[in-house]
């Protein structure tokens, strides 16, 4: 309905204009966070080999697509639905509209608007695995994993933080999902990249690590370029509503992640003695994903803080995961999403007034230790059914002639 129709239905005009206005943004915000699975699209692709870009697009937009519909069908009832016990959704299955009340709307927005800005922020949580698993995961394992977290996964957890459970009614603070959508997503990565091994090549007979470069690092700087606009959509939105604290919501994420970045960048320097590029891009993922939790209640000085301390920490987490556990994530996403979103929540209760640290690192803990469960279970059973690794000369050849008949970059000749 637009503004007469709703002042002719007995709304008063200034509530009127107020709820279009909420409309309005609410939708730009999912716009553009539905945008986010093109920059992490490019990201990913940049970040792995040429032989396997086909692949990486084809995962990240199935993802959002097989997203879409269990989401709608299973994950917004579990997540959204009458609770039971703090733990689980129980009502909306199959017709998530019948928890509207009888105008139509559901927590201040019309149904509608609701579902879709949900639906994008689950998309979000599962193509992050993505990149982790790249260039040896067998195309329908990952099509069950994406099914799989888009109906129980996310939405349990998403239920307890966000749709009225146990940690929400304990005052745990995770505005725009640091938690709730992106250590999730790197929790599964995690599990999921270990279960199912490192590429061929990245290490030698002695365990010592071999790079495997990515083949265009201008794509993955697209992506993060992408990543970064969206990311105002993905906090900002987060209100739900056109309020005046978005400029604030939007300083504190551009500051956190411009001092992240410049925080990779100078202790690559050190390190490397080069300023590394893809590390460099990866702090600022690094600094955006620390400060999605507290981006509403922290400092402008706060959010410099959190940003440069996630700058720091995503450049050793990636050091240990590659070179001491062993753990072959090609784009870093269990550093950025799994560790850097447990980071910025706590810090959240470090450098928010009303926030408890406790209170935050019993949820971070609670929803480590619930989707690491899940996303073992999960990926065990599809190892031992579907299978999740392609043949070595599936991975050798690249993924994207056995898996999809097509190449990326038809009649190039790129090194295997």
């Amino acid at each position: 309905m637009g503004l007469t129709e709703l002042i002719a239905g007995g709304m008063e005009a200034s509530e009127a204009a107020s709820l279009l206005m909420n409309v309005m943004w609410t939708m730009i915000a999912a716009i553009l966070v539905y945008f986010m699975q093109a920059g992490f699209a490019m990201c990913e692709a940049g970040f792995t080999r040429a032989k396997n870009a086909g692949n990486i697009l084809m995962k990240n937009m199935m993802d959002f697509v097989l997203g879409s519909l269990f989401f709608f069908i299973f994950g917004f009832a579990i997540m959204h639905g009458t609770d039971l016990g703090g733990i689980i959704g129980m009502k909306g299955f199959f017709n998530p509209a019948a928890l509207a009340d009888a105008g139509g709307m559901f927590n201040g927005l019309p149904m509608g608007v609701f579902i879709i800005f949900q639906t994008v922020f689950c998309a979000t949580a599962a193509t992050i695995v993505s990149g982790s698993m790249a260039e040896r995961t067998k195309f329908l394992a990952y099509l069950a994993y994406s099914a799989a977290i888009s109906v129980f996964i996310y939405p349990v957890s998403g239920h307890w933080i966000w749709g009225g459970g146990w940690l929400s009614e304990m005052g745990f603070h995770d505005f725009a999902g640091s938690t709730a959508v992106h250590m999730v997503g790197g929790i599964c990565a995690l599990v999921g990249a270990k279960i199912l091994g490192p590429r061929i090549g990245k290490y030698d007979k002695n365990g010592k690590v071999k790079a495997i470069p990515g083949h265009s690092l201008p794509l993955a700087a697209l992506g993060v370029f992408i990543l970064w606009f969206c990311w105002f959509g993905f906090n900002c939105g987060s209100t739900t509503a056109a309020t005046t604290s978005l400029g604030d919501i939007a300083m504190t994420t551009n500051l956190a992640a411009a001092s992240a970045t410049l925080l990779a960048m100078t202790v690559t320097w050190v390190r490397y003695k080069k300023p590394d590029l893809s590390m460099t891009f990866n702090g600022a993922l690094a600094g955006l994903v620390a400060i999605t939790a507290g981006c509403d209640t922290v400092s402008n000085w706060s959010a410099i803080l959190i940003g440069a301390i996630a700058g720091v920490v995503v450049v050793f987490s990636v050091e240990f995961f590659d070179k001491v556990a062993k753990i072959d994530d090609p784009v870093g996403a269990i550093s950025v999403h799994g560790v850097c979103g447990a980071l910025g929540t706590i810090l959240t209760g470090v450098f928010s007034p009303d926030v408890s640290i406790v209170t935050q690192l019993i949820g971070v803990g609670s929803v480590i230790v619930f989707v690491g469960v899940m996303a073992g279970i999960v990926f065990t059973i599809i190892n031992k059914t579907i299978g999740l690794r392609v043949t070595k000369e599936e991975e050798d050849e690249g993924l994207d002639v056995h898996e999809h008949g097509s190449t990326a970059y038809a009649d190039f000749n790129f090194r295997l």
